[in-house]
C-alpha cells in the first residue's frame, strides 16, 4: 500500500530540490524513508544489494533515476526506475507539470489550424478580435464563439489520452515511471506519496471543461496562458499546471499516517 509519511526527521536538513531525494536513496540502508520507498515501489528489501540514485540532466518529465540491483534465487538484476519529484511546501499550491510555446504541441499533437488559430488568440500570439476583451492581450475560451468552444472541447477529448501522457509521463529513455510528492509542513515534518504514473494520471484525468475563468480543465489539469515574465514572449507559453497534494487525497489519508 501507498504510504503517507508524517514526521520524518530526514527532513530536517538538506530539503532544497532532488539533491534531497538522491541522498536519501542513496542511504538507503541506513535510512528508513528510502525503505519505504523502495518497499512502496515493490521491492522486497532483502533482496536488494545495491541502490544507485542520480539526478537526469536536461528537461525530460523523470527527474532522477534509480538503479536497483537486486538478487532473485541466485539471479542478478538490475531495475532502473525514472521518479518524477514534486517538493512543495503548499498543500493549496499549483505545480507546473508542462508548458512550451504553441509550436511545440503543433509538432507534439498534430494540432489542426483552427484549432491552433483559437489557441492562438488564447495564449496572446493573437491579438483578441472581439471587442472589448477582458484582456487587450489576449482572449479566454469564454469568449470565443460556441461553435470554436466546441471545436476546443472536440480535440482535447479526442486526443486526451495522448495529451495526458505526455505532460505527466513524457516520452522516450527519461519517461516518468514513478511520481513522487514530498509536502514539507515545518522544520521537522513531511509527508509523502509515491504512486505509479498510470495512477497518477488515472487520478488527474476527467472531463474536458472550461474553468468559470475561461482557461481549459481536463480532469483535475489546469492548462492556460502562462502569463507573467514582465511582458516577455515566454509570456506566451501554454501551460498545464496541477495541485501535487491532491494526490493525498487517493488514499485513506488519516489511516496511511506514520509517525517518527
Amino acid at each position: 500500500m501507498d504510504k503517507v509519511e508524517l514526521g520524518s526527521k530526514t527532513a530536517k536538513d538538506g530539503f532544497r530540490n532532488e539533491n534531497f531525494v538522491i541522498n536519501t536513496f542513496n542511504d538507503w540502508e541506513n535510512n528508513n524513508l528510502a525503505k519505504e520507498w523502495l518497499e512502496s515501489m515493490g521491492y522486497n528489501l532483502k533482496e536488494i544489494e545495491s541502490v544507485k540514485a542520480e539526478k537526469i540532466k536536461g528537461s525530460f518529465k523523470a527527474d532522477i533515476q534509480v538503479v536497483v540491483n537486486v538478487a532473485v534465487k541466485l539471479k542478478k538484476l538490475q531495475d532502473v526506475q525514472n521518479i518524477q519529484v514534486k517538493l512543495v511546501s503548499n498543500p493549496q499550491g499549483f505545480n507546473q507539470i508542462d508548458k512550451r510555446y504553441l509550436k511545440s504541441y503543433v509538432e507534439l499533437w498534430k494540432i489542426p489550424d483552427d484549432i491552433l488559430e483559437i489557441l492562438r488568440y488564447f495564449v496572446g500570439e493573437n491579438c483578441p478580435k472581439i471587442l472589448n476583451p477582458r484582456d487587450k492581450r489576449r482572449m479566454f475560451f469564454n469568449e470565443f464563439s460556441q461553435i470554436e468552444q466546441n471545436k476546443i472541447l472536440q480535440f482535447f477529448t479526442e486526443n486526451k489520452t495522448m495529451i495526458l501522457n505526455d505532460i505527466l509521463k513524457g516520452r522516450g529513455q527519461f519517461a516518468s515511471e514513478w511520481f513522487l510528492v514530498i509536502l514539507k509542513i515545518k522544520d521537522n515534518n513531511l509527508k509523502w506519496i509515491l504512486k505509479s504514473i498510470n495512477e497518477v494520471i488515472n487520478f488527474y484525468d476527467g472531463k474536458v471543461a472550461f474553468s468559470p475563468h475561461g482557461s481549459l480543465k481536463i480532469g483535475k489539469i489546469t492548462m492556460q496562458r502562462k502569463g507573467g515574465n514582465g511582458g516577455r514572449e515566454s509570456a506566451k507559453m501554454l501551460q498545464f499546471k496541477i495541485n501535487p497534494c491532491e494526490l493525498f487525497n487517493c488514499c485513506q489519508f488519516e489511516s496511511c499516517i506514520k509517525t517518527h
